[in-house]
């Protein structure tokens, strides 16, 4: 297996070093905290999982999986569900947000494509099965999914955009992991050319409105509901809005706060449009906020490129510039998975939502 690298960006030695951060502060049980004595995620734990795997930390990345199946709940209203914040010592906040549950399907499809591994395939479906009848649960009569569900189980009354859309590409790893293992999973295939429908298209009423956050820009493209030439074109209309010349990608749209994770996740997204130049000037740009030890900055604030939060480094961080190092240069097995989707199964071309009978 090649390791990462640009040459001329970053070496395969230093996205190493940065692998290490993140396995360091992995705890002894597999949860990936987003810095030592802060909380977890599963959407983060897994990207960090991911990492781990390209940088040839298996052992580290199948313990984080192992933690995810240790924890997934197995009854109540969580059943198939992580709950969203995770602390050394119990839980901080236990909402069960879908695109996070629906994250575990990326990963463990990541995980096959990296490595082969039937046994890790096998053992995992469960866990996959679980959490995707978890989340489609949550979807509406036009195709988005409602974000998360309270403890007590009451659904929220609304979809988000980057959410659903990140659900979407989550989707058809699962399909994907479905179909290699034998078990064809229809309904699944027409929620996701409802959900792609519906990200593509944003009917109105569909997803609250949360226009200043990047991620309600370049996710819809990132999930692949757009085709390559639809693609582009969507990024170029609001690219003046959320890139800072120089800089990378601001997280809202009027704060001048750039993210090193959301310019590499949309580098990415140009990268699957087609545009690689873009693609890497930004990814170019995130890469200052990797500092010399390998730790990954989360973000700064432009003018005087002040660190925010103040010297925070982040384990998401750190994967993020990983596995946009790995997707721009195609070095490992699975660098395809976010900006080549021609190896996930097709998306079901519909014009409006399709009644699934299942």
């Amino acid at each position: 297996m090649s390791l990462p690298e640009l040459p001329g960006l970053v070496s395969a030695d230093q996205l190493q070093l940065t692998a290490s951060t993140i396995a360091e502060w992995q705890l002894p049980n597999g949860m990936i905290p987003w810095f030592p004595g802060g909380h977890s995620d599963p959407w983060n734990h897994i990207e960090a999982a991911m990492a781990l795997a390209v940088t040839g930390n298996l052992d580290q990345a199948e313990a984080a999986y192992q933690w995810l199946i240790d924890t997934q709940h197995q009854e109540g209203p969580g059943k198939g569900g992580w709950h969203q914040y995770y602390l050394t010592d119990g839980i901080e906040d236990p909402k069960f947000d879908a695109n996070v549950i629906a994250y575990i399907a990326t990963g463990v499809w990541h995980h096959w494509l990296m490595t082969g591994d039937r046994g890790f395939l096998e053992t995992l479906w469960p866990t996959v099965e679980a959490a995707i009848t978890f989340v489609l649960q949550l979807q509406t009569p036009i195709g988005g999914i409602k974000w998360a569900r309270q403890a007590d189980g009451t659904a929220f009354d609304y979809a988000l955009l980057t959410g659903s859309s990140s659900i979407c590409h989550s989707l058809r790893c699962a399909v994907a992991v479905g179909e290699e293992l034998g078990h064809e999973r229809p309904g699944w295939e027409l929620s996701l050319a409802n959900l792609a429908h519906a990200v593509r298209t944003q009917p109105v009423g569909a997803f609250a409105p949360k226009e200043r956050w990047a991620m309600d820009w370049y996710y819809p493209v990132l999930s692949g509901a757009f085709d390559h030439a639809d693609g582009r074109a969507h990024l170029d209309r609001q690219a003046d809005k959320f890139i800072l010349a120089g800089h990378g990608v601001r997280c809202v749209s009027d704060q001048d706060w750039v993210t090193a994770a959301e310019t590499c996740e949309c580098a990415m997204a140009y990268q699957l449009a087609g545009d690689q130049s873009t693609a890497l000037k930004l990814f170019t740009e995130a890469l200052r906020l990797r500092q010399e030890s390998g730790h990954c900055l989360t973000g700064l604030v432009q003018p005087g490129n002040i660190s925010y939060p103040d010297q925070e480094c982040s384990t998401y961080t750190a994967a993020a510039i990983i596995l946009a190092t790995d997707a721009l240069s195609g070095s490992s097995p699975a660098s395809a998975l976010f900006v080549n989707h021609a190896g996930l199964p097709d998306i079901i071309e519909t014009q409006a939502p399709v009644p699934r009978s299942d």
